[in-house]
């Protein structure tokens, strides 16, 4: 495990899944962390007790990250109680799911709002608190940025429209940011999980002929965990991926490699 020591990080949608299981190994790294969510704050306590146990400190922090007002008071939480943040892992998201013609005006815009601005305004408003503090001693960046995406930032998804547009937007947004401040020693950088086994996609992996049809999709032939992604998202805060920015680490077992034409050769 890198060392994170002497660094602050906030998660945003970090009361389960993907997000629960970064916080905990950025805590396990040494960091501090500052655990989002939501709506229920008894899942974020438990991932805070976990962080505790690991040794680091940790706090949830209630927001909805599609308000700009919220966002702004939680990055100034962070600050206020471990006195700076260095890592910002942008995760919250949602799914509403439809097929085109009967998708909602409401449904579109809900997860456009959570998945894409609010990545934006979390992002942005961590740009403006690196800014404002020193240079940290335990980091040879000034502010590391991870934006948590999916592998349908490139593969289209019938009947998901809202969410394939959202992350497909995270990519080239994630790209704009780091091209934007890599010259400020700030990094951005993607994580792109494939089928990760998470209460979101219950309904699928639950059900034994429901997840037969999915592992076809998965050459690699397993469900991810949500550990898969938040070793690589303490990797990817760390100094030993310094020099890389602007860049999408796919995490999917082979999804995005269209297994359908593994037999067409």
């Amino acid at each position: 495990m890198p060392s994170l020591l002497g660094q602050t990080a906030l998660v945003t949608g970090a009361g389960s899944g993907i997000g629960a299981a970064i916080s905990i190994a950025l805590g396990a790294a040494g960091a501090r962390v500052g655990v989002n969510y939501r709506g229920d704050p008894s899942a974020a306590e438990t991932v805070v007790r976990e962080i505790k146990r690991s040794g680091s400190h940790a706090l949830a922090i209630r927001a909805d990250v599609a308000r700009s007002a919220d966002v702004r008071d939680m990055v100034e939480a962070v600050v206020a109680e471990f006195g700076r943040l260095d890592i910002l892992v942008a995760n919250a998201g949602i799914q509403q799911d439809g097929a085109i013609a009967d998708l909602t005006l409401d449904q579109w815009q809900s997860v456009i709002d959570t998945n894409l601005t609010g990545q934006f305004l979390c992002a942005q408003q961590a740009i403006r608190q690196f800014r404002r503090q020193e240079q940290p001693s335990s980091s040879r960046a000034r502010g590391k940025i991870i934006c948590i995406s999916s592998v349908h930032q490139v593969i289209p998804w019938a009947g998901h429209v809202n969410y394939a547009a959202s992350k497909g937007g995270v990519m080239l947004m994630m790209k704009t940011l780091a091209q934007e401040v890599a010259s400020e020693g700030i990094r951005v950088n993607a994580i792109a999980p494939g089928a990760i086994r998470t209460p979101i996609n219950e309904d699928v992996w639950s059900d034994p002929s429901e997840a037969k049809e999915l592992l076809k999709l998965i050459p690699y032939g397993r469900i991810g965990e949500p550990k898969d992604i938040a070793r690589v998202a303490a990797w990817l805060a760390s100094d030993d991926a310094d020099y890389i920015t602007g860049t999408s680490i796919v995490v999917d077992g082979g999804m995005s490699l269209y297994p359908a034409f593994r037999s067409s050769g």
